[in-house]
């Protein structure tokens, strides 16, 4: 099979996704799911009575994807639009005359392939949960350790405020402690079976639909739903969503770090190692390399939200195009999720940091960044829009005549005469002007170790 889409490629693969997620998203272990669901539900049935023992266990013996033969069921899958007739007929073959006759009993196609699909999301998940529990945990190390580390705060891409590099680690972590939990709440709203029959009423299992669902739902370690939601199609839908806002605050945390590696910046860097991020042409360069694959990725998970939301639109008891459309998404939404958070995993574990870097950058602007502390104080002693006027006057000097901000200051009478030397010197330290940082840091480190 060639493949289309790089995230599948012999090469290209290696920067799009991970072999972890396609292991247990892809084709073949979606297939292996629906074996496990098809095995499942004889046991269920077996153990109520309704199929002979001996089926079952028959059934359970061959139901594995190396029995199969995969070009008859890829013929059988063109001819039926679905992969479960096939798949149902090679089953049957391989357990027998007798013990084949009683597989899929009561079921219909989309039980099966949708409670596969929960069965490939309840293990995708566990991937993505506990990398994101390493990435939270390697910015809580960043926060912890470079929480008195000063640097400039900038706002619309200019020096604003002083901030610590530790709460900017904090404020990327925040986000992805709500992540967490948001996955957590949608765990027990997605993994749910799907069993509901030709049209969600189980009337083939007569009165007993009800303890044939309970069962495979015990079977396979699934919740029982309310009614079958073949047609409602919001968890998939949510499933993807998250994905969006999970690499959406990923984009966030590589966005920040891309822009602190400018040559112009150069505070905060990628982990490097001999000959990433490098250039076919320019020796010198270390591109953000894996910030663009988090951005890169995150992009195509964000275009694929609306082909899921889209697919919710279902008519009637049975979709005709809606519900055909989300393998074409989730898959690959996984696939790329999983990507981008390997990446940040990636860059939060090694950023290397340039302290030293970061006070040059902060002292560039000669102090201007510490006009607002100025001009609080002042407005204590002479009102705050006289202390406004004065300040910026003296910011317009400073630049002018390339002084400092607190050379400046000196130099106003109106300023001077309220502020002596050391306060002036005070007011224009950067690291007595972080407000309520350290409070802020604790109380997200707070969140992840209560």
């Amino acid at each position: 099979m060639l493949s289309v889409n790089p995230a599948d490629g012999a090469v290209l693969s290696v920067l799009y996704g991970t072999d972890a997620m396609r292991a247990v998203i892809g084709e073949r272990a979606f297939i292996g799911q629906m074996l496990a669901v098809e095995a499942a539900l004889a046991r269920a049935q077996a153990r109520l009575g309704i199929i002979p023992e001996e089926a079952a266990t028959a059934i359970a013996e061959v139901a594995s994807i190396e029995k199969l033969d995969l070009p008859a069921l890829a013929r059988a899958t063109r001819n039926t639009g679905y992969p479960v007739v096939g798949l149902v007929k090679q089953l049957s073959l391989l357990a027998g005359t007798e013990a084949g006759r009683w597989t899929h009993w009561g079921a219909t196609t989309q039980d099966i392939m949708d409670t596969a699909i929960v069965l490939q999301l309840r293990e995708a998940f566990a991937l993505l949960g506990a990398d994101l529990d390493r990435l939270n945990q390697a910015l809580a190390r960043q926060a912890r350790e470079h929480r008195g580390l000063v640097m400039a705060g900038r706002t619309h891409l200019q020096h604003a405020l002083p901030v610590t590099f530790g709460y900017k680690c904090a404020i990327w972590l925040s986000p992805l402690i709500t992540m967490r939990e948001r996955l957590d709440q949608l765990l027990p709203r997605l993994l749910k079976v799907q069993f509901g029959g030709a049209a969600g009423t189980l009337a083939s299992l007569g009165g007993r639909g009800l303890e044939v669902a309970e069962a495979l739902a015990e079977e396979l370690g699934l919740a029982m739903p309310d009614a079958p939601w073949h047609v409602a199609r919001d968890t998939m839908a949510e499933a993807v969503c998250f994905l969006g806002l999970l690499t959406g605050a990923l984009s966030k945390l590589a966005t920040d770090v891309m822009l602190l590696m400018q040559s112009e910046v150069a505070e905060v860097f990628e982990p490097h190692a001999p000959g990433r991020g490098g250039s076919s042409t320019m020796p010198q360069k270390r591109n953000p390399i894996a910030c663009e694959y988090v951005l890169a990725q995150a992009r195509g998970v964000h275009a694929l939200v609306p082909q899921m939301l889209g697919a919710m639109a279902v008519d009637q008891e049975r979709g005709t195009g809606p519900w055909q459309a989300e393998p074409l998404a989730l898959p690959q939404a996984f696939t790329l999720a999983h990507g981008a958070l390997a990446q940040a995993v990636t860059i939060a574990e090694g950023l290397t940091v340039d302290g030293a870097r970061m006070r040059r950058n902060l002292d560039a602007s000669g102090g201007l960044i510490m006009a607002e502390a100025v001009m609080m104080a002042l407005a204590e002693l002479i009102g705050r829009g006289t202390a406004h006027d004065a300040v910026h006057h003296a910011c317009d000097v400073a630049l002018a005549d390339s002084i400092p901000l607190a050379e400046a200051l000196r130099r106003d009478e109106c300023i001077s005469a309220a502020l002596d030397e050391a306060a002036i010197a005070r007011l224009t330290e950067p690291a007595n002007y972080l407000g309520a940082t350290d409070a802020f840091i604790d109380r997200v480190l707070q969140r992840l170790d209560p």
